[in-house]
């Protein structure tokens, strides 16, 4: 069933980036979102923005909040082969490659750059933002701002939207 689910998605997907190219993202979310869920992406609420290039790995491990955006070519990745690698290294190599897999857990009101990646058994908490191209890898606490690779906290939230209000001028 899922490999069922998993071509359907594949043939239905290139049939919805026409609305997507052409600027009809109402449209182009509420049909891709029903395709995610299909595929078994678990919506907590109605996310704001997913990029068509974004990769979800075991779909059915991803929890999505509410408001959240994820850009473009950002992926989210619920496996890990690197445990064949050390069982070699350790001369104990396993009849096939071994993966563990864990689950990712997005919060609500998240902001995810372009090309972040997302690790396995990551969760982030509410109101976070992450710089594009960051790389994620465990529990992200509330209303935290993250760059770079590994990810690393900048600041909060509040500190930005201060900044951002000072800075542009902006009624709070």
């Amino acid at each position: 069933m899922k490999l069922y689910k998993k071509i359907i998605f594949k043939l239905l997907k290139p049939l919805l980036y026409p609305l997507f190219i052409s600027g009809k993202h109402d449209l182009f979310m509420n049909l891709y979102c029903i395709l995610l869920k299909y595929r078994g992406v678990n919506f907590k609420g109605k996310p704001n923005y997913i990029g068509y290039n974004v990769k979800f790995d075991n779909p059915e491990l991803i929890n999505l909040g509410d408001n959240i955006v994820i850009s473009d070519e950002s992926i989210l990745l619920t496996h890990d082969y690197s445990l064949t690698t050390v069982l070699k290294f350790k001369n104990k190599t396993p009849l096939n490659d071994m993966a563990i897999t864990r689950g990712i857990t997005i919060g609500d009101n998240c902001f995810i750059g372009k090309r972040a990646i997302i690790m396995p058994g990551c969760s982030i908490s509410d109101n976070c933002i992450i710089g594009a191209g960051s790389v994620l890898r465990g529990a992200i606490k509330e209303e935290s701002v993250l760059v770079g690779n590994p990810a690393k906290i900048i600041m909060t939230i509040s500190e930005l939207s201060a900044k951002w209000v000072k800075k542009h001028h902006l009624n709070e």
